[in-house]
């Protein structure tokens, strides 16, 4: 035993520093966009707003894009109301009486009683079906969106002849230490997604800030196939679409492209966010992914692991905290270039201290995302 935990220490964090190494490299190598001064807007948009008991932030989100430097006859908003129980619908209605391209649409009188176990995917489709643009842009109710973002978006599908764009999201920092946590955690999360989506080695984005055309939707099926999963409309969609254009998806790598949203306020509501996301994991076609999640929770979970053999072998802790020291500093030479792309190169002094809780949270939320259950804006998913 003496012998065989050094090994598996020095086996996983190589494996860890070259999987890193190549994702830093991969940033590196990501264009930062930048929209020509002699753009000419022609794309027509729909920007579709999945929507369930968001009265306090739907109001700013639709006020943020409104504010586009983008011709208004060239987009509109479609607002799809998830059966929300307070007032959203009612604060969406007040904008569409005053702007003729805001729309609402409510799934509780399309779809009646109608059981689901994603109506975030029919809430999206049946704003498509209903859109009049050629591209269709999603975000989230508790989003406030750059104004140059769909000049940005308009700018990148001409010059690189896209037919899906993925683009940047970050949390806004509220000054809690799980606001932090969230912060630290999801730019690392958009750094790999940058990096690995212009490299075309993964299908990966965030349903808060990405566009495809809406053609090209219809033509691999729309969410077909994937419809049966609650989460899953933007990564699922992703590679659907990848597999058939490969060479036309691409991240859209810009500064003043931003998405911010909202963290959760409680460590509960972060968890279950997170299993919502890690649920769809063994859901993907794409094995390179896959593959790479196994690697990931095996490392983490070893963590968990090894220090339970200390009970015999006390040494074993030396062993992980060497792990621990490895990863943190493989970590944060990947975070440092992440970190000042989005301008929150101070929060990585909470870096190091960040590392037990996440490596938790991932064991966590990897586990009850395949075998247990999450509640999310007030449903039970399992």
């Amino acid at each position: 035993m003496a012998f065989i935990i050094p090994v598996i220490v020095i086996i996983f964090l190589i494996g860890h520093a070259l999987l890193i190494e190549n994702y830093r490299r991969w940033f590196l190598r990501v264009k930062p966009f930048v929209a020509p001064d002699n753009l000419k807007p022609s794309v027509k948009f729909t920007i579709i707003i999945p929507a369930r008991n968001e009265e306090d932030n739907i109001g700013a989100c639709l006020e943020s894009i409104l504010k586009q430097d983008y011709p208004k006859e060239l987009y509109e908003v479609i607002v799809a109301d998830d059966f929300s129980t307070d007032n959203t619908a009612g604060v969406v209605s007040s904008y569409s009486q005053q702007y003729s391209n805001v729309h609402l649409i409510q799934l509780e009188k399309l779809l009646f009683d109608k059981k689901l176990n994603s109506y975030k995917k029919k809430a999206i489709d049946l704003a498509i079906q209903q859109s009049t643009g050629d591209w269709i842009v999603t975000t989230d109710a508790d989003c406030i969106v750059p104004n140059n973002w769909l000049l940005n978006f308009a700018g990148f599908i001409a010059q690189n002849n896209s037919v899906f764009v993925a683009a940047p999201v970050k949390f806004t920092n509220v000054g809690s230490f799980v606001s932090i946590f969230q912060s630290l955690d999801f730019i690392s999360l958009q750094g790999i997604t940058a990096a690995s989506v212009n490299e075309g080695f993964h299908s990966m984005c965030n349903g808060a800030n990405l566009a495809y055309k809406k053609e090209v939707f219809y033509e691999v099926g729309g969410f077909k196939g994937i419809d049966n999963i609650a989460s899953g409309d933007d990564m699922l969609l992703m590679h659907k679409i990848f597999v058939r254009y490969p060479k036309q998806v691409g991240f859209l790598l810009s500064q003043s492209s931003i998405v911010e949203t909202l963290p959760m306020n409680t460590w509960k509501a972060f968890i279950n966010q997170r299993i919502r996301w890690a649920s769809k994991a063994d859901k993907f076609d794409d094995k390179r992914i896959f593959w790479v999640l196994v690697f990931i929770y095996l490392f983490n979970l070893s963590f968990i692991v090894l220090p339970i053999l200390a009970f015999w072998f006390p040494i074993v802790l030396v062993w992980v905290l060497v792990m621990l020291v490895g990863k943190t500093i493989i970590d944060m030479r990947f975070m440092v270039l992440v970190a000042t792309f989005f301008n929150q190169g101070k929060l990585l002094l909470w870096f190091p201290v960040m590392q037990p809780f996440h490596i938790v949270y991932t064991v966590v939320a990897g586990w009850l995302g395949k075998f247990g259950k999450y509640t999310w804006k007030g449903r039970t998913v399992k």
